[in-house]
């Protein structure tokens, strides 16, 4: 007998394996990962590959590939059939995905372009005709005073000309505390000409701004009610929202269109009036007023608690403030008006912000939470699932049910009725259920950070985390349950077995010597330590997979992130559940509301205090280039080869341990800066209307000069998320930094204060960290004190130049021709307080303007032909003076600057008449080669030493 049971125990057998044997149904609860056992998983990848295909490269045609493909497929088919062929199957049903993919993808519709509404966008007043599809109130707004004044602008409100109509669009924004948004369907649009003016119909949607009366002449009547769905008309001069062609950068145009939004308009509340007699509209047109009517009433009252008695008699730190409410807002029902760039910045530095707004984590979570309490009332499956699904519809349309909502809840729906259908309940198959919903619905999805990262955060969790957990500790955490149950250890390892009799031991010495009722006691301790350890594995795992889309996307390393979570996340899962309880109380009486609300405000503050203090160590928030694709690929292989690796033995399960901070360091590896060495590069970046240059030297060193700002339409692309304004440095000018691989900035110089040149400035210091900053003169402004002190804050050593300075930079040298050592501005910041930069390579030179007027420039022309300064001319490439206006680029000037080429940067549509045709006219009678950022985009120029210049590289032409 002994001899038979040793034969069947060999001496080589692993603990692993004896367990297996010995406890089949305990050692099993870990399956490998087979698609086999998760076919929707693997049919949501094979339709994902499908829909890739069409971001293949032009050099490789789609159809070349889809026949390699068949054929590969048809030779794995054919030594399949020799070999086996029930499995057969399985390589033509993963091409029909792949099929149904590249279709899906191919078929969707894009939004339209609505070509035909953005004709009339050409500055001329006419009269609009549409239909009011949503309504919102906007927040107050700083005005521009370090705006640049042209004479040749005029006012979109008041339809004035000159300095006088700049000075009042900057008081309109200044009184723009009652201004409301109002996004409209067009159906009728006043076409213009010499002869005659007619109203013509056409389809398209524009958004209005409305001023309120208190920038209105004095008389004016009150605005009119606004209802969903009434048929208003107003005149307006219609601009089409900038478009920036820059590799990198974000694209307010297209936010815009993918709500079917156009062009955009400001214009005072008193010129809009109803059209009599219209047809009311049916209830389907306006739903999605309805919904965003619901979402505004919803933050409404909760803003209206927070000046309540009851609150107001609360002590601070259980007091709901109004920026509390801003918060909470955000993040129950996605209104972000009141979530300022103060209150969002300590969330972003330390990749904890996807806490604060509505999004899949919400859904998921209070979803989870209402199906919990669903079975603890012992409902059945199918009960919980479908009150599970009312529920948070409903808590859906709420929130505006916005695209990132729509994909959650519709994520969330095919998860639990997956999960209801299905008998082996596999996580991994019900994302992939899930996911490849999503995908049919919307093909589109594949591409978007809000879809990627959600996937990504659920193959964290359910792929890597919980079977890594599983092999350690998990057993032992649930092995701390249910203690009086003796009858369940026979059915676990013995180890397991053993650790469930030492805690009952533990108990029992406790209840002896401190009274029956610590005998849970050392149980508890041990799930509460338990507890905390799973959701460090699943913090660590998830930050770990959650460094790629943040770099890519986010262009941030958050080493913080893991403590910040740590702490946020179980506080986020109890602090909405109370806001909401918070909002549903104030429903009935502000006193009832007092509790939950006192609640909600003590673990708010908590959680905001702990964030603010991580944010504020210098290492917290790491700004990164995003990975190119071969890294990015290779670090979603690691991922992949984690999940299979977890799944397949305790051994494995180490070798991924130590592949997933190498997919980290992969997607965070940094890669040598794109440059031209042997040439000096002047870049004109598109702003739109500002101005922002690139200079790298010829060893590869770096200088940015400005960094655009809020002028012309940037200024109007008002809070595409949230209530801060675009920042054209953190949107623009950053992203296209980092598309090419620059990290580090060595010199950042600000030729004046403008906000054109300047607005975009400290978004650029801080995610650059440049060893110098160069100005000239020091006016008074405010904004650019604060730009001083954040470059003092940062290290950055700030110089201050003057005509006659010369310095010697990466090979080149930078001499400073204006302003001059005796000019001063005690006031606020003018076009001549700019520093004009002139740098040489060898026998080429670039001539950097900033927006220098006729007075500075025949200072810099009498003090080149007198030699008392840097000689002027002739230059290679001339970057013109203030956008083309006709208060720069003298004739003398430019005849002594004898440009080969010349760049101006300017906005399309701007406001201003930039650039003036005199001003075109007289370059090109210059026989210099005419550049603009409004018609090529972004524009590279190559200059060599032999004084030649390159072909411009240009981003994108009209």
């Amino acid at each position: 007998m002994r001899q038979s049971s040793g034969a069947s125990r060999p001496e080589s057998e692993t603990r692993a394996q004896r367990e297996r044997r010995l406890w089949p149904r305990a050692a099993s609860r870990l399956e490998p990962l087979r698609f086999r056992r998760a076919p929707l998983l693997a049919a949501a990848l094979c339709f994902a590959l499908g829909e890739s295909l069409l971001k293949l490269p032009p050099a490789m045609p789609r159809l070349t590939v889809l026949l390699f493909g068949g054929t590969t497929a048809l030779a794995a088919l054919t030594l399949l059939a020799l070999r086996q062929t029930l499995r057969l199957a399985i390589l033509p049903i993963a091409a029909l995905w792949i099929a149904a993919g590249l279709w899906a993808a191919q078929i969707e519709p894009s939004p339209p372009p609505q070509t035909a509404l953005l004709v009339y966008a050409d500055g001329l007043s006419r009269t609009v005709q549409g239909r009011i599809v949503r309504i919102r109130t906007l927040p107050a707004r700083t005005p521009n005073s370090g705006a640049d004044n042209d004479p040749d602008q005029w006012d979109e409100i008041t339809g004035a000309e000159g300095n006088a109509g700049a000075e009042g669009n900057a008081g309109a924004e200044g009184n723009a505390a009652s201004s409301t948004a109002l996004d409209l369907d067009l159906s009728a649009i006043e076409d213009v000409t010499p002869d005659t003016a007619r109203m013509v119909p056409i389809a398209g949607g524009i958004r209005a701004t409305l001023f309120s009366e208190s920038s209105a002449p004095p008389h004016t009547p009150r605005p009119i009610q606004l209802h969903c769905g009434d048929l208003v008309e107003l005149p307006l001069r219609l601009r089409a929202p900038e478009r920036y062609r820059d590799p990198g950068a974000w694209q307010y145009a297209d936010y815009l269109l993918a709500q079917n939004i156009a062009a955009t308009a400001n214009v005072s509340a008193a010129t809009l009036h109803p059209v009599a007699n219209a047809a009311p509209a049916p209830f389907s047109a306006t739903m999605h007023c309805r919904i965003f009517a619901a979402q505004s009433w919803a933050a409404e009252r909760l803003l209206a608690y927070t000046q309540s008695t009851p609150n107001r008699r609360l002590p601070p730190l259980l007091r709901l403030t109004t920026d509390d409410a801003g918060m909470l807002n955000a993040m129950l029902f996605g209104d972000r008006s009141r979530l300022t760039h103060e209150l969002r910045l300590g969330f972003e530095r330390t990749g904890s912000f996807h806490l604060f707004v509505v999004s899949g984590m919400h859904v998921a979570l209070l979803a989870g939470l209402l199906f919990w309490l669903a079975r603890r009332l012992r409902l059945r499956a199918i009960l919980a699932t479908a009150l599970t699904l009312t529920l948070v519809s409903a808590y859906a349309l709420l929130t505006g049910f916005g695209v990132p909502v729509q994909r959650a809840l519709l994520m969330t729906s095919v998860f639990l009725l997956a999960r209801l259908l299905t008998r082996e309940r596999n996580p991994l198959n019900a994302l992939g259920a899930a996911a490849l919903a999503v995908l049919i619905w919307s093909p589109r999805a594949l591409f978007e950070a809000s879809f990627q990262m959600t996937f990504l955060a659920i193959v964290a969790i359910a792929g890597i985390a919980m079977p890594l957990g599983e092999r350690s500790f998990l057993a032992y955490a649930h092995a701390a349950r249910s203690l009086r149950d003796a009858w369940r250890d026979s059915a676990l390892l013995p180890r397991i077995a053993q650790f469930r009799m030492m805690l009952r031991l533990w108990g029992e010495a406790f209840s002896e010597a401190f009274g029956t009722r610590t005998r849970t006691l050392p149980a508890r301790l041990v799930r509460l330590v338990l507890f905390a350890a799973e959701l460090a594995l699943i913090g660590l795992i998830a930050e770990a997979v959650m460094v790629l889309p943040m770099a890519l996307y986010f262009h941030r390393a958050t080493l913080f992130a893991l403590p910040a979570n740590m702490v946020s996340i179980p506080l986020v899962g109890v602090l909405a559940p109370l806001g909401l309880a918070t909002f549903l109380a104030s429903l009935l009486s502000p006193y009832l509301a007092a509790l939950p609300a006192a609640a909600t405000a003590l673990l708010l503050h908590a959680i905001t205090g702990a964030i603010h203090r991580i944010s504020h160590a210098q290492a917290a928030d790491l700004r990164v280039p995003g990975p190119t694709l071969a890294p990015a690929l290779l670090a979603v292989a690691c991922f992949a080869f984690c999940c299979w690796a977890v799944r397949r033995s305790r051994a494995w399960a180490w070798t991924a341990v130590a592949v997933l901070p190498l997919a980290a360091a992969i997607a965070l590896w940094p890669e040598p800066p794109a440059v031209h060495p042997n040439a000096l590069e002047v870049t004109a970046i598109d702003v739109g209307q500002g101005d922002s240059l690139l200079v790298v030297g010829p060893t590869g060193h770096t200088i940015l000069v400005d960094a655009g700002g809020p002028t012309g339409a940037a200024a109007n692309a008002e809070n595409a998320a949230g209530s801060s304004s675009f920042d054209v440095g953190e949107e623009v000018v950053s992203p296209y930094l980092w598309s090419r691989q620059i990290r580090r900035l060595d010199i950042v110089a600000l030729t004046h204060a403008h906000s054109d040149h300047m607005g975009g400035m400290p978004a650029v210091l801080l995610n650059f960290r440049p060893r110098e900053l160069w100005v000239a003169v020091d006016p008074n402004s405010a904004p650019y004190r604060a730009l001083l002190a954040e470059a003092v804050a940062l290290g950055i050593k700030v110089r201050h130049l003057r005509a006659g300075d010369r310095v010697s930079w990466d090979g080149v040298d930078i001499d400073v021709l204006a302003p001059t050592p005796a000019y001063v501005n005690p006031g606020a910041p003018t076009n001549n307080d700019s520093l004009v930069l002139r740098v040489t390579f060898g026998q080429s030179s670039a001539l950097l303007e900033g927006d220098a007027e006729a007075s500075s420039e025949h200072q810099m022309v009498a003090a080149s032909l007198s030699n008392t300064a840097a000689r002027i001319g002739p230059d290679t490439l001339l970057k013109v003076g203030h956008h083309g206006s006709r208060t720069s680029t003298t004739p003398e000037f430019l005849a002594l600057a004898a440009p080969q080429d010349a760049v101006i940067s300017v906005g399309r549509y701007n406001t201003f008449g930039h650039p003036r045709p005199e001003i075109v006219a007289r370059i090109a009678a210059a026989h210099a080669r005419l550049y603009r950022t409004d018609q090529f985009g972004l524009t590279t120029f190559l200059l060599t030493r032999d004084g030649k210049i390159s072909t411009p590289i240009a981003a994108a032409r009209p």
